[in-house]
Formats: structure tokens, C-alpha cells, sequence
């Protein structure tokens, strides 16, 4: 049976019901406590499914309904990390966050995701991704009081990681994805290469699933939002990272395209690779028509053969309404419809 072209999928996250967590909200605290909230966790992740289902996306997502955040929801089920005495850091070259500290050595006492695995691989039949935080951006995301040494401290962070996601391939997962935002950092772009890439390398390091990075120009919040106003007529970022990950094991690179400034031809330097190309922009509550979303897959398939095309949002929803995300759901799937029926009318035209 043939491969399906232009299998869809998410970022990552999508908004928590506001049963849950307050609503458009990043960082947003949860509402329930104790079992109370475990059911809850568990409740919105069926939904998540179910959404993606009815939309018609292809791979699915848990949509980080476990977790408060990408980063920090993982971060807070390990030992060596104080979240009770938080830091004021500039993350990202962009914005001041609250973070935790490392404060001894970072020790996973337990499996973290085990359990949201296994629900969401119990909850459909489609294939499932799973995401985690990349080491380099886990490095971005807090205050390192205890190696004071970034790199070190990303292959430590690697090693724990790759045993999480060996685990999770265990259990059903088709696709890992590692977020890697701090790829995108202009200030970054000599770590990226001296040892982002070996963190991430590693911690993928000998997973038989797919495995994914997702660089993006960040989730739809007022600060991101600015930055981007700074970066000028065109975004050129992807030009320093691109021909690193092409060389590395990594299979499939997640990237921002709907409206933004990134000059589409930066894709062709991903040859060999998968790319999952964002067709949703998170940064505005309009939901786009399938036709726009058929016009961004359009222009990305003259850079990218349509078998390695995975139509996907930009990044992350969470912040955004959840009516919203859905309209935008179905946006995604109707769009990558309307250019799948489009291929397969050619293809029937060059066998007459």
C-alpha cells in the first residue's frame, strides 16, 4: 500500500480546556489539585484526540496536556533542579522569565511520560509523535547554579532525555520530536554548532522511530510577536542551522512558514530530510482558509519532494482560544486535502 502524501500534524501543544488551566495563558497554573487533577489531565488528552481526529490530522499529538509548559513540564519531575527560589533570565535572546535553578546533579528518579504514552497510544489508532524539550533549549530555560558549564550541562540533560525517548519508542511512539527554539537564536549559532547539534544527536541516539526537530520563531505570545518586528524584510536564521541538521541523523525538521518573512528556497537546504512545513500561523486568532493553508504546501512543494512534506502549524497553540485551534485544526487537514487530490490528479494525468 502506498504511502498517504502530506500527512498532517501539530507542533506540540494545544489549548487546555479552562477546566483545566486559565485559558491563553503560557505557564498558565492548573486549576484542580491532587487525583482531581491527574483525571483531568487525562480527560483534556482524550479530547486533544479527539480533536485531531475529527479535523482530520494524520499524527497526532497528546497536546502537552500533562504538562504546564514544553520545557519546565519536564524539568519538574527531575532532581537537581530548585523551582522553589526561581531566577529572573533573558531566555531566548527575547524576553525575561521566571526560571528554576540547577542546583546539584540532574537526576531522573523515574520515567516521566510513561503514563501519557500509554494513554494517548491506548486512545487511537492513528500514528502518535511525542514531544520534548530539546537540551539546548532545556540549557536556555533556566539558571545553571551547579555546572556552570552550558555544554556540559546539555549532554547531561541528553543523556536523560534519550533514555526517556527509548522508552517511549517502547511504547508505541512513531514519531520523537525534540524542540530546539534556541536553534533560532542568532547569538546561539556558534553553540549550535560546537555542541547543540552532538546534545541533540545524542539524545536521539539509537531510536529506530522517527526523530524530529522543531525550530520555530516561537509560540504566539506579545514578546515573540515584537521580536519579529525586528528582524527584518527577510528571516535568514534558518540559512546558519539548516546545513548542520541536514548533515546530521536527525530525520524530519519542523519549521515556521505561514506568514512570516523566512524565505521559502531556505528549505532546499534540507534536502534528504522530512520537513514538517508550518502552514498555521499561532501568532493570530484568525483561522486560515484551507485555500491558504493549499497555497503555503504549494510553495513549499517546489523546494521539497511531496513524500517527505508534512503540512503543520508553525508552533505550539496552547495561548490561543481553543475554538480557535480547532478552526485552525481543520484548516490544516482541508488544506493538505485540496494539494493531495491536486498531486494525485497529475499523477493520473502522466500515466495516460
Amino acid at each position: 500500500m502506498s504511502k498517504t502524501l502530506l500527512q498532517t500534524t501539530i507542533a506540540g501543544s494545544l489549548p487546555k480546556p479552562a477546566w483545566l488551566a486559565q485559558p491563553n495563558q503560557l505557564w498558565a497554573p492548573w486549576l484542580p489539585e491532587g487525583e482531581s487533577l491527574s483525571e483531568a489531565k487525562r480527560d483534556a488528552t482524550r479530547l486533544a484526540v479527539r480533536d485531531q481526529e475529527r479535523a482530520g490530522i494524520d499524527i497526532l499529538s497528546d497536546g502537552e496536556q500533562s504538562r504546564r509548559h514544553f520545557v519546565t513540564g519536564y524539568l519538574e519531575h527531575l532532581k537537581g533542579i530548585d523551582f522553589e527560589h526561581l531566577v529572573t533570565m533573558h531566555i531566548r535572546q527575547r524576553y525575561d522569565a521566571r526560571v528554576p535553578q540547577v542546583v546539584g546533579p540532574i537526576v531522573r528518579p523515574r520515567p516521566v511520560h510513561s503514563d501519557d504514552v500509554r494513554l494517548l497510544r491506548a486512545e487511537t489508532d492513528h500514528p502518535i509523535k511525542f514531544t520534548l524539550p530539546g537540551p539546548m533549549t532545556i540549557v536556555d530555560t533556566l539558571h545553571d547554579a551547579y555546572y556552570k558549564d552550558r555544554a556540559r550541562l546539555a549532554m547531561e540533560f541528553a543523556k536523560i532525555l534519550n533514555r526517556e525517548a527509548r522508552e517511549l519508542e517502547r511504547l508505541g511512539v512513531n514519531v520523537i520530536q525534540f524542540d530546539e527554539p534556541a536553534f533560532n537564536v542568532d547569538a546561539y549559532v556558534d553553540d549550535v554548532r560546537s555542541w547543540g547539534i552532538e546534545a541533540l544527536e545524542r539524545a536521539a541516539d539509537g531510536l529506530k522511530c522517527k526523530t524530529a526537530v522543531h525550530i520555530c520563531y516561537g509560540y504566539g505570545i506579545q514578546a515573540n510577536i515584537e521580536w519579529k518586528k525586528t528582524l527584518g524584510s527577510q528571516w535568514r536564521q534558518y540559512e546558519q542551522t539548516f546545513p548542520l541538521i541536514a548533515r546530521s541523523k536527525i530525520e524530519q525538521v519542523s519549521l515556521e512558514c505561514h506568514n512570516s518573512k523566512v524565505p521559502l528556497e531556505l528549505i532546499g537546504l534540507l534536502k534528504g530530510k522530512d520537513v514538517m512545513v508550518g502552514a498555521i500561523d499561532v501568532a493570530t486568532e484568525r483561522v486560515e482558509t484551507p485555500e491558504e493553508v493549499a497555497r503555503t504546501i504549494r510553495a513549499a512543494l517546489k523546494f521539497v519532494a511531496p513524500g517527505k512534506l508534512y503540512p503543520c502549524t508553525n508552533c505550539g497553540m496552547v495561548p490561543l482560544p481553543r475554538a480557535v485551534a480547532l478552526g485552525k485544526l481543520h484548516a490544516l487537514a482541508a488544506g493538505a486535502r485540496i494539494v493531495r487530490a491536486e498531486l494525485a490528479k497529475a499523477a493520473a494525468r502522466r500515466k495516460r
